[in-house]
């Protein structure tokens, strides 16, 4: 009887990741599905030195329809001009040009 049980073949047992987890086919792990541009600064590229406040459409542009300012994170501004284009936002709503908010509906 003891030569019956040694004389068996061992028979590995499957790793229980891929017993768990089936494999997904067309989609790999760790990739992106898209992938995003760098955004770059819209002054710097139009070689702008200073944000000027009467040019009221290009402050306006920094702006959201209910009067919000834009964040860097989302305009692409570098720290430099997201300031200078904050004064001048500031600026044209005290000056009427800019309204600081709309009306509600």
């Amino acid at each position: 009887m003891s030569e019956e049980i040694t004389n068996t073949p061992a028979v590995e047992p499957a790793p229980a990741a891929t017993a768990a987890r089936p494999e997904r086919p067309g989609r790999a792990f760790g990739k992106k599905r898209f992938e995003s541009r760098r955004k770059v600064c819209k002054v710097c590229a139009e070689k702008i030195d200073n944000v000027d406040y009467k040019n009221f459409q290009f402050v306006k542009s920094f702006t959201m329809e209910s009067g919000k300012i834009l964040s860097r994170r989302i305009t692409g501004t570098c720290a430099k001009h997201q300031r200078q284009i904050t004064k001048a936002i500031k600026r044209d709503r005290n000056l009427a040009i800019l309204p600081y908010s709309l009306p509600k509906k």
